[in-house]
């Protein structure tokens, strides 16, 4: 199994947080199955989502996503497009493949080590409020052998004070983060299994799902090289409210440049670039 795989095979299969329950996923595709005979990444992610809803799986249509991507020899959208962003930089900016990258809320460490493993020069600054998330990520890049190249930090972005205790490094090329984005009115409308299975601080982002995201961005130019990036996974609706916010905050210098589609076709992902004063 390529790289990837065994990387992606291991934070699955591992305790913890999305550990534990998709190992069997890998196992059940079956190339000349019926379902080579759906023709699009958009009808595996949705017969995934209803296979992983039906044996009760949490974030069924994220994680039938993954699936997907590992399937098709893709990566996801978010890594990929951060891969994209430091090719470009290379021959723009300086950046020459070594990057150094923060991630907000590291989860199990997916994100991370996807970045370290595809950039074998690049460091990361990695920070979830969770100590389950912390130790995990920990323990997946020791697996990996990536340790040397990651600073793993217990962190609420939420509260109040400064990051520049983060910048022993150095400032930051790469700020990217799947936040809690979900729009409070819409919790009560997650599947059972999700809501008992995650925390809601995880998931619920206040009242336009904007509450973590803000955070982020108000913070990120302490932190920022010149003209330096920020990637977000986003709720589709976020696209305008988080461009209408920046446009009301013209001394943070953040600008959104670019918003991505999911394999289903929605905005979910956006690049927003620090212009400087």
């Amino acid at each position: 199994m390529e790289l990837w795989g065994r990387m992606l095979w291991t934070l699955l299969s591992g305790p913890g947080r999305r550990g534990g329950t998709w190992g069997w996923a890998f196992s059940s595709w079956q190339p000349h199955s019926p379902l080579a005979g759906l023709s699009s990444a958009t009808e595996l992610v949705r017969h995934w989502t209803g296979v992983f809803e039906k044996r009760g799986i949490p974030e069924a249509r994220e994680s039938s996503e993954y699936i997907v991507a590992h399937v098709l020899g893709a990566k996801t959208e978010l890594v990929e497009w951060v891969l994209e962003e430091v090719a470009r930089r290379s021959h723009t900016v300086g950046v020459q493949g070594s990057p150094l990258i923060l991630e907000v809320g590291c989860g199990s460490g997916a994100i991370s080590l996807s970045l370290l493993s595809e950039l074998p020069q690049s460091r990361v600054i990695a920070v979830d409020k969770e100590a389950a998330a912390i130790s995990l990520t920990r323990e997946n890049a020791q697996r990996l052998q990536l340790q040397d190249r990651i600073w793993i930090v217990p962190l609420d972005v939420t509260l109040e004070g400064s990051w520049t205790h983060l910048l022993p490094w150095g400032p930051v090329d790469l700020v990217i983060s799947n936040p809690p984005y979900v729009f409070h009115q819409d919790m009560e409308q997650l599947a059972p299994e999700i809501r008992s299975y995650e925390d809601p601080e995880a998931l619920d982002g206040g009242e336009e799902g904007m509450d973590v995201i803000t955070h982020i961005l108000t913070l990120a130019p302490q932190l920022l090289k010149d003209f330096g990036s920020i990637y977000l996974e986003v709720d589709p609706r976020h696209p305008e409210l988080v461009s209408s916010w920046l446009q009301s905050h013209p001394d943070l210098y953040l600008h959104l440049v670019a918003v991505r589609r999911d394999f289903c076709g929605r905005p979910r992902f956006l690049h927003i670039q620090q212009s400087g004063p």
